[in-house]
């Protein structure tokens, strides 16, 4: 389980004295048990994949305000937390691989216009979560389906 083996870093990370990385993986912990009381539920691997994949895009955006302001340190540390989060997303999705599952999840929701929007990418979302960035997934969407 990808919770396990991110509580098993964290003590790899104790053991070997690497403050800047036990920050970061503590971080991740963090929102997975902010999670879990919030809802009362004991979250899964993709559910996990899915808060993993919100913390990357929330450090993405804040990379962007970080060097817009000049504050290069602050925007370093936010790449730094994006390259650990990344470690525990499995690999991106390729274009060629992200249209078929776009075509597939049209075909499979039986979509033909913008109207089945919701549908595709409730047909999308599990497949996806953590291998690309669901607002390019969405755009893609759009466009295949003709908006």
């Amino acid at each position: 389980m990808l919770k396990q083996r991110l509580q098993d870093d964290v003590k790899a990370a104790m053991k070997a004295a690497e403050k800047r990385r036990l920050g970061v993986l503590r971080l991740i912990l963090a929102a997975i048990k902010q999670r879990e009381v919030d809802e009362r539920i004991e979250l899964d691997d993709t559910q996990v994949l899915a808060v993993l994949d919100k913390m990357v895009k929330q450090r993405r955006d804040s990379e962007t305000q970080y060097a817009q302001a000049g504050r290069m340190d602050l925007a370093e540390q936010e790449r730094y937390e994006i390259e650990i989060c990344q470690g525990y997303l499995p690999e991106a999705l390729s274009e060629e691989a992200l249209d078929r599952l776009i075509d597939e999840a049209v075909t499979t929701a039986g979509a033909s216009s913008m109207k089945d929007m919701g549908k595709v990418m409730g047909e999308l979302r599990p497949q996806v979560q953590g291998r690309a960035d669901m607002g390019m997934v969405s755009a893609r969407v759009k466009q295949r389906l003709g908006g």
